[in-house]
């Protein structure tokens, strides 16, 4: 059995998950100049929903996978789609197409942020595992800087079909790197997956995903969704190898953590999509600039996991995370106030940067608390279900919004969806008569302020839900054995 590698193991783990976080910051800049080259408007969300989706259903499945057959085969497996999924997105020529390819990108993208981390809990001490937690967190940082840049100039001088395309080689050299220096030796369990109990959940989300995006039209998919997800419930609670274990939630940490998670994530998940399009479409800024003032959140988040690391030990979790999450209903209600005309973007961008500081300290300390409550042979799926949790609240967060922005849009008949689209594309709106310009940026304001103030709402109903965190005892396990990145057997 050959010895992992924990530095390049860990230098692949990075690089998985800066693919991953690039591919936030390069699209959401982009997907304005997108609408405007293949319209769609109306599916604006969807781009965003599509991929949340699919990466959210398969998150936990992937988890209970990793912890029936090994991290490796599974984060290979993931990285191998995700890149073809890139690949497929770039060469999109439809809004349709570019849709069902973000859905391929995303049954790929699941495996990869639950497991890498779940590695990284595996190979690492709790001394250790919150530095190099908070350290993985600085990885979003470079992909918020590098990202929004990257993006306007590939707008700019090449083609928004190349925001896919730089996905590319960084899975490639990530795959590279995972087969020749990560080594597990894995006790494979006589066990299948649940498969009734994962159709349950794909089709309960997508049912409530539709349901939330419906504003009136699709109102039958809640119950429909309760139903289904009902049904999930019971078949986990008798299934051998559920994919979710319902018993996980008997540990407080986890599931304050779940409601929190999925409460933050809907209100960051709709900062990154609805900001961008009100600065680049409302406020008339170039795709560059509009991408830009999501930096500061981006940057924000992982100096303050950094910081969050290397205290927790001292101060314990809960300060960090209530401390945190009160900082976001600070930073997402300065934000609300100031996305209006002739507000500062400087003050917007200090008011997001407050925001990604306050999404640091409590994002890492729930993940990490999370971890501590379970041993090595539930820490996948532990993990797994926290960013399930994440992800879905930003599908629905997304869906939500989307539905609130485009029926908003449609009040008024006299605007065509067209007219939307050409706001957006390269001749900014010139081609558009004045009165139906006017109609139109005065309905467009009206839907995305809406959507940010259900930003705040998600954010306090975040901090409230802290508030109930128990006290996880910082216990420090000791780390996997370099030779293995499973349970020592």
């Amino acid at each position: 059995m050959r010895k992992t590698h924990r530095p390049l193991t860990t230098l692949a783990l990075a690089l998985s998950l800066f693919t991953a976080a690039l591919e936030v910051t390069v699209v959401s800049t982009a997907m304005p100049t997108v609408v405007g080259e293949l319209g769609g408007i109306q599916s604006y969300a969807w781009v965003f929903t599509a991929y949340l989706l699919a990466s959210t259903i398969t998150v936990p499945i992937y988890g209970k996978l990793s912890d029936l057959y090994g991290r490796k085969p599974v984060l290979l497996f993931g990285i191998g789609l995700f890149c073809l999924g890139s690949i497929a997105s770039g060469l999109a020529m439809s809004m349709n197409a570019l849709i069902a390819f973000r859905i391929f990108q995303g049954v790929g993208a699941g495996a990869i942020q639950p497991v890498a981390l779940t590695i990284i809990g595996d190979l690492y001490t709790m001394e250790e595992r919150g530095r190099v937690q908070g350290a993985f967190s600085a990885v979003w940082g470079v992909a918020g800087l590098v990202g929004p840049v990257t993006g306007g100039l590939i707008v700019k001088y090449l083609s928004w079909h190349w925001i896919f395309f730089i996905n590319v080689p960084v899975a490639v050299l990530t795959f590279g790197l995972l087969i020749a220096f990560f080594h597990e030796e894995v006790q494979h369990k006589p066990q299948q997956l649940d498969y009734a109990g994962a159709a349950l959940l794909c089709a309960g989300v997508v049912a409530l995903l539709i349901g939330v995006q419906g504003i009136g039209m699709n109102l039958w998919a809640l119950p429909v969704a309760a139903v289904l997800l009902a049904a999930f419930v019971a078949v986990e609670k008798r299934a051998a190898a559920p994919v979710i274990p319902m018993t996980i939630f008997k540990y407080p940490a986890i599931a304050v953590s779940s409601i929190a998670g999925a409460l933050f994530s809907a209100a960051m998940f709709g900062a990154t999509t609805y900001v961008p399009l009100y600065v680049q479409a409302v406020l008339g800024s170039t795709p560059t600039v509009a991408g830009g003032m999501i930096t500061p959140m981006i940057v924000a988040w992982p100096l303050a996991a950094l910081l969050a690391g290397k205290v927790m030990l001292r101060t314990g979790f809960r300060p960090l995370i209530v401390g945190g999450l009160g900082l976001t209903v600070l930073g997402a209600t300065a934000m609300a106030f100031l996305l209006k005309q002739g507000a500062s973007l400087l003050a917007l961008q200090v008011a997001l940067g407050v925001f990604g500081v306050g999404l640091g300290f409590a994002s890492t300390s729930l993940l990490i608390a999370v971890q501590t409550s379970v041993g090595w042979e539930l820490r996948g799926v532990a993990t797994a279900s926290n960013m399930f949790f994440r992800t879905i609240g930003g599908v629905l967060g997304v869906g939500l919004m989307g539905g609130v922005m485009v029926s908003q849009l449609m009040k008024d008949p006299s605007i065509p969806l067209s007219a939307t689209n050409a706001l957006l594309g390269p001749e900014r709106g010139h081609a558009i008569p004045p009165e139906v310009l006017e109609t139109l940026s005065g309905a467009l304001t009206t839907g995305l302020t809406i959507n940010f103030w259900l930003i705040c709402a998600f954010t306090l109903a975040a901090f409230i839900s802290g508030l109930f965190f128990p006290r996880v005892q910082r216990t420090a396990g000791p780390p996997v054995s370099t030779s293995s990145a499973a349970a020592p057997h």
